[in-house]
């Protein structure tokens, strides 16, 4: 099965989720930001203190 198969054979079971991202010291919801901002996001790299 491909991927978007499986997402389709589960639509029903999904929800949607609001991811917030900390900006300028306060936390905001990822889906406010505008265009410019949503291609900052997206290049984002994550990374783990060790």
């Amino acid at each position: 099965m491909s991927k978007n198969e499986i997402l389709e054979a589960l639509k029903n079971k999904r929800q949607k989720c609001t991811v917030y991202t900390r900006v300028m010291g306060y936390h905001r919801p990822v889906e406010s930001f505008n265009v410019g901002k949503t291609g900052e996001h997206k290049q984002r790299l994550q990374f783990t203190e060790h």
